[in-house]
This record gives C-alpha cells, structure tokens and sequence, in this order.
C-alpha cells in the first residue's frame, strides 16, 4: 500500500505496487525511469519513459499530464527528487509516486523488463 513520509510530496511504492498500479490504471498512469543512459541499457521497466534526472525540468513537456507517474531510479533517490520537481512545478502530489526500492528490485520481481 502507498505511504508518505511527512513532508513528502509524493507516495512511495515499491516494484509489485508500482506494477500493480500501472496495471489498473491502464492509460492513465505513465513509469519514468530518471537513471542514467549507461544505467538505462542494463534493463528498464517495460514501457518506461527514459527521462535522465538530470534532464527533467529541460525535458518537462515530455512528461505525461494529468496520469498518475511513477518514478524509478536504481535505489528510490533519484527517483524521490523527481518527485519533489514536479510537485515544484505544479503536478497535484497526488499523482506523484515514487518506486523506492528501484529498478534491479523491479527486474529481480520478474516484472516486465525491455533490453535495448
């Protein structure tokens, strides 16, 4: 189940929640993974857009609207930031999640998983 830590604009899940999110919203929920393009290569959640942290508020317009967004990194940190951003630029905290145990706890689970 979700949990927020006060002051945290954001809920946390880990992969099998995330996994099951995505999976009951369809459409309108969207995973953004905010590693690195070396970290990006070694497996990635099926379907994930590639936005490194880095480049998010350069690549905002790339960022889905109005879905429910799961950020995901390698250890919940970056991903946590992303979160944080967008709720700085604006996006209800309510649709910001962030997949604290990240990406090799994702591909570990079994869940879907894209190789370039």
């Amino acid at each position: 189940m979700a949990r927020q830590e006060p002051g945290e604009p954001f809920l946390r899940v880990d992969s099998p929640e995330a996994k099951e999110i995505l999976d009951a919203e369809g459409d309108g929920a969207a995973i953004v993974d905010v590693r690195r393009d070396d970290e990006w290569v070694t497996g990635h959640a099926a379907g994930a857009i590639h936005i490194p942290i880095d480049d998010l508020l350069d690549r905002m317009d790339e960022v889905p609207e109005g879905k429910k967004l799961l950020f995901i990194c390698a250890a919940g940190v970056r991903s946590g930031l992303a979160c944080e951003y967008m709720a700085s630029m604006g996006v209800d905290p309510a649709l910001l999640y962030n997949i604290e145990d990240g990406t090799p706890a994702w591909i570990e689970a079994g869940l879907p998983t894209e190789y370039p």
